[in-house]
């Protein structure tokens, strides 16, 4: 697995629904190496600690491969690297094969999977629709948290290597979809 693109963004404010929202999900990539710290990526914005950010979602990679499924749907959008948010974009990050627990090296660093990112409302303020939250959902296309056991910096071009599997454990995309039916969508 290779980095194709380190991403990081700045706080935006936006208005959703006659009100003002913060949001950091707005990330592009950069072309300087960035640092995965033990909470975050250094220099990057979260707005909402409650749900981003902290020590088991401090890093957030996503797969390349995943975008050509969504592309259709969003001809219009000026498609980027970073467009769902995340800080690592991944040639090929499959969720069915990566279990929590699992741990990569980076770079520097040193990270473990840990748990699916749950879409909210602000994956469609980033796509203008709201139908890509529901489309998210109804996928295992998730990406893949991190937590950052060893902090050091990441650049594009960084090969992710599995250094640690936990075969015993849900992958992500398990706990992705017990996650949805949790909440009966």
């Amino acid at each position: 697995m290779k980095i194709i693109a380190t991403n990081i963004g700045e706080k935006r404010e936006i208005n959703w629904k006659g009100k003002t929202v913060s949001t950091g999900i707005f990330k592009f990539p950069v072309k300087t190496p960035i640092y995965l710290d033990i909470e975050d990526v250094r220099g990057d914005t979260i707005c909402n600690r409650d749900h981003h950010g902290g020590v088991l979602q401090a890093i957030y990679g996503y797969s390349l491969t995943h975008y050509a499924f969504f592309k259709p749907s969003y001809p219009d959008l000026d498609w980027r690297l970073g467009m769902f948010g995340e800080n690592l974009t991944i040639d090929v990050l499959d969720e069915t094969k990566i279990h929590q627990g699992d741990t990569f090296k980076v770079g520097e660093a040193i990270l473990e999977a840990t748990v699916p990112r749950n879409p909210c409302y602000k994956l469609g303020i980033r796509f203008n629709d709201m139908q890509i939250v529901k489309q998210f959902w109804n996928t295992t296309m998730c990406g893949v948290y991190f937590k950052v056991i060893q902090t050091g910096f990441v650049k594009a071009g960084d090969e992710l290597i599995q250094i640690k599997s936990c075969p015993e454990k849900l992958t992500i995309a398990d706990l992705y979809v017990a996650k949805r039916l949790e909440k009966g969508i």
